[in-house]
């Protein structure tokens, strides 16, 4: 009996996730059928109104309201429902990044896409050290690793599928299309970065995402637990460090930046300290933070405030 029960309870939550998957794919191609610039800003004025109305948006409040302690009720309230603004446009960007991704490497002027830093992907196609290119989920990161292609730049990238499984499955062939390799985050990815980053390649890695059995470091001056897993493989490797990220611009259009080459610190004996480097990368994404701050993923549960409440 007590079998037959859990057996009715996963099928009851696997058509759930069936049901939630394909209605967003029915909306996302509805929006298809739209030219790109409307469909995004009416994405964007649906979350606005949506979002607000949802259980995250208390967490996106009190996030703010711990990282901004400086900022008035009605600033905190302006960037969370601009942040709400911000997930609908990246949901209605992925069924566009064909047609968004304009960037020509060999064009005097700017598309959609402006890109600072070509100098530096073209020092990444030169050289035969392995490196590695850490972002945030900041504006549009999707549109990284597909600048990384556009250059021939082969990197393989570790991102963590969606919880469920038919947006995972849809994503990953999305990705795989136009984003080069890709490492699944499992108990097996850090073998497979090893193995790229040993034979002289690149990874991309997000390192703003909650760890549980993770660095223990701050994060707008508030204790967080960061994946040791950049200062390992940089220890490791002996591996070159970029910061990278996406800023989104008016009237539809981004700038991706790749940063100059960074310095991680060491401890006394010479390695890579992988404590101070968790520290280094969270300042490094909180100062892209306050500079945009509605261009954040607010409702990601970064500080594990839900368990302590």
């Amino acid at each position: 009996m007590k079998s037959f029960i859990t057996r009715v309870v996963l099928k009851a939550r696997q058509f759930q996730q069936w049901l939630v998957a394909y209605l967003i794919f029915a909306l996302l191609s509805v929006l298809k059928l739209f030219p790109a610039d409307g469909s995004i800003r009416f994405a964007d004025w649906v979350m606005r109104r949506i979002g607000p109305h949802t259980g995250r948006h208390k967490l996106i409040l009190e996030n703010l309201r711990k990282a901004f302690p400086e900022k008035d009720e009605a600033e905190i309230e302006r960037i969370a429902i601009a942040s709400w603004g911000h997930i609908g446009r990246l949901a209605a960007e992925y069924v566009f990044l064909d047609e968004l991704f304009d960037f020509d490497p060999e064009a005097d002027s700017h598309g959609r896409i402006e890109v600072e830093g070509v100098e530096r992907f073209v020092t990444l196609l030169d050289r035969d050290r392995p490196f590695i290119v850490f972002t945030a989920h900041t504006g549009n990161f999707e549109l990284l690793p597909v600048a990384a292609a556009s250059f021939n730049l082969h990197v393989s990238v570790l991102f963590r599928p969606p919880n469920n499984p038919y947006i995972a499955k849809k994503v990953f062939r999305f990705r795989r299309k136009r984003m080069g390799d890709l490492v699944p985050s499992h108990a097996g990815s850090a073998f497979a970065l090893a193995g790229t980053l040993e034979q002289g390649g690149g990874v991309g890695v997000l390192v703003d995402q909650k760890f549980k059995r993770g660095t223990h470091s701050t994060f707008f001056g508030q204790e967080v637990q960061t994946n040791p897993l950049l200062g390992k493989l940089a220890r490791q490797f002996d591996c070159a460090i970029y910061p990278a990220r996406c800023i989104r611009l008016p009237n539809n259009r981004f700038r991706l930046v790749l940063e100059d080459e960074i310095t991680l610190p060491r401890n006394e004996k010479g390695a890579i300290d992988i404590p101070a480097t968790a520290q280094v990368l969270n300042d490094k994404v909180e100062s892209w933070v306050r500079e945009y701050p509605e261009q954040w993923l607010w409702y990601h549960d970064r500080w594990n405030r839900r368990k302590r409440g």
